[in-house]
């Protein structure tokens, strides 16, 4: 859309200009935090979720194990005693 001032279809066009170079800019930065993250997770110690449930289930499996057993010493105390 062309308008009789030469001046406002300069300035449009700037604008435009401005508005894809700032989406260009801000895509690099995306990537450049997207990367730097990246790096900064490789370098910790995490688990993987799935590392994660397998620990919990030990535990709780051990957790039952540990009550079972308590419950099995104090019925033998009763014997006993």
């Amino acid at each position: 859309m062309q308008t009789q001032n030469k001046f406002m279809d300069d300035l449009a066009k700037l604008a435009t200009g401005a508005v894809g170079a700032a989406h260009s800019v801000k895509g690099e930065m995306e990537g450049a935090f997207q990367a730097w993250l990246d790096r900064q997770l490789a370098g910790m110690d995490l688990v993987s979720r799935e590392e994660f449930e397998i620990v919990r289930d030990m535990a709780e499996k051990a957790r039952t194990e540990n009550e079972d057993l308590k419950a099995e010493i104090e019925a033998l105390k009763k014997k006993i005693g």
